[in-house]
């Protein structure tokens, strides 16, 4: 917020996602007076609680990165800290070659270290495969490389196939032979344009891990859900005198001499500085009269649509593997990309109604839209066909729910970071304007939250973490199964 807006200035926040609300927050923080607008009628955005068979559950995220302090700190910042719950368990499997077999470990993102570490996934030729790294030529990629694309060069594609696809997967519903490197799994690019083996490049990033001694749970979950943690946010914004408005879209966004001119609905708001919080098409909509050039970048940011389908049984009818779920390689064929068994990872969920048990499955990825044309009751006999073919689960649920998220995950291609950082650029070149979200620097909670912190910062003049941002974006990892 430059000038009169680092104070007690007034700020709109354009979008009630886990973002907009995270900048309304900091801008209270900061002394302004907040408006927060949402155009839809509820807020928090991806984050949605809900109910089914009487037990309350997650329809969107489930789970938060705990070793990222943004989302967390927010949390217990809104008075949630006696509800952050851990997993009940952090073993997941993997559906591949016919089985459930074990989630190995000792791998970053699923490239791992050794080849022994994936041992049980992959072939005895797939194995072979990985220990010809060490005496491979270094491969040069430049500024990015997609992922799929530089681990199949190095260790081969029963890798990417096996594992690091579901697990990518997992997070953008994308391709891995697309999603950019240094944007998805930054650490690991970093390394590897170190060393010209990509198993050291892996053993430098778990070796550094190691020495961080990092302890507590990898992730954390919110008993109710973590669709509670917009709703606390919205409530400590509102109790501070904040302003947040539902079902008003804002269908201009104009810069006058002294202000920002918001126009949404039959209101006319003047702040001294604007966030955006929105995903990239509705940004762009936004700032195409003021910011053509970021406008035309944001338009090109690709989204994938998904599908979460909820099941609710009888737990008497059901007797499920071990652990929290399980992936699936789309090279496998099947429909599912994930199950998580909701009941067995977080004890919330089991300890509301022991005799329910809730599990749910994931459809669709980037350029698979075929499935989601189909029907809720397609995408629930399609679910139960997958999960008998993978756990023997023959019974009949009591309830279902499918909730589809049409364009939901913004995609990271090759050379994501730079259209981020020309975005910001652009912007930058307009007072009192910021933009922040999942479509920048990472789709995780942690990395929304962060984002916003950064942009309300920035306007007040302090650009260290829109920079940091930039140059190093949140990794969001797989939480488990079914995230």
């Amino acid at each position: 917020m430059r000038g009169s807006s680092a104070g007690a200035g007034h700020v709109v926040v354009i979008g009630g996602g886990v973002a907009g609300l995270a900048a309304a927050h900091r801008s209270l923080d900061r002394g302004a007076r907040v408006t927060l607008l949402e155009a839809s009628d509820r807020i928090g955005g991806k984050l949605l609680p809900g109910e089914i068979a009487g037990v309350r559950v997650d329809f969107g995220a489930e789970s938060m990165l705990a070793r990222r302090p943004e989302a967390v700190g927010l949390a217990r910042e809104v008075g949630l800290t006696d509800r952050l719950q851990p997993p009940a368990t952090a073993t997941a499997s993997i559906w591949t070659r016919g089985a459930l077999r074990p989630m190995p470990k000792g791998h970053v993102m699923g490239v791992p270290g050794t080849a022994s570490a994936l041992a049980g996934v992959l072939s005895e030729e797939g194995l072979r495969r990985i220990e010809r790294d060490a005496d491979l030529p270094r491969t040069e990629f430049g500024d990015d490389v997609a992922v799929g694309e530089y681990v199949a060069a190095r260790l081969g594609r029963e890798v990417v196939d096996r594992l690091v696809e579901p697990l990518l997967g997992g997070v953008y519903a994308g391709d891995a032979y697309r999603i950019s490197m240094r944007s998805a799994v930054p650490q690991l690019f970093e390394a590897a344009r170190a060393h010209a083996s990509l198993t050291e490049a892996v053993r430098e990033v778990q070796a550094r891990a190691a020495a961080a001694q990092q302890t507590g749970p990898v992730f954390m979950g919110i008993e109710g859900g973590v669709g509670g943690l917009p709703l606390a946010v919205a409530a400590s914004v509102r109790a501070r005198g904040g302003e947040i408005l539902t079902g008003t879209p804002v269908s201009e966004l104009r810069r006058t001499p002294a202000a920002w001119r918001v126009v949404a609905g039959d209101r006319v708001l003047h702040a001294d500085a604007v966030v955006v919080a929105v995903p990239a098409p509705a940004a762009a909509e936004l700032l195409r009269a003021e910011a053509p050039a970021a406008a035309t970048e944001l338009a090109a940011v690709e989204y994938a649509s998904m599908a979460l389908v909820t099941l609710a049984y009888r737990r008497a009818d059901t007797a499920l593997p071990e652990g929290s779920g399980f992936l699936v390689p789309p090279v496998d064929g099947r429909t599912i990309k994930a199950s998580t068994f909701a009941s067995q990872k977080w004890s919330w969920i089991a300890d509301q109604d022991p005799d329910v048990l809730v599990l749910r499955t994931s459809v669709g990825r980037y350029g698979e839209t075929e499935i989601l044309t189909h029907d809720d009751d397609h995408l629930v006999a399609v679910s139960r066909h997958d999960l008998r073919e993978a756990t023997g689960l023959t019974a009949e649920p009591v309830e279902t729910r499918v909730t589809r998220w049409n364009d939901g995950l913004p995609q990271y291609p090759v050379g994501h970071h730079e259209r981020v950082a020309r975005i910001r650029a652009h912007v930058a070149g307009l007072p009192g304007l910021a933009v922040c979200g999942a479509a920048y620097d990472g789709v995780g909670i942690p990395a929304c939250v962060a984002s916003a912190y950064a942009a309300v910062d920035q306007l007040a003049g302090d650009p260290r973490g829109v920079e940091e941002l930039t140059a190093n974006p949140v990794q969001s990892l797989h939480g488990g199964a079914g995230e």
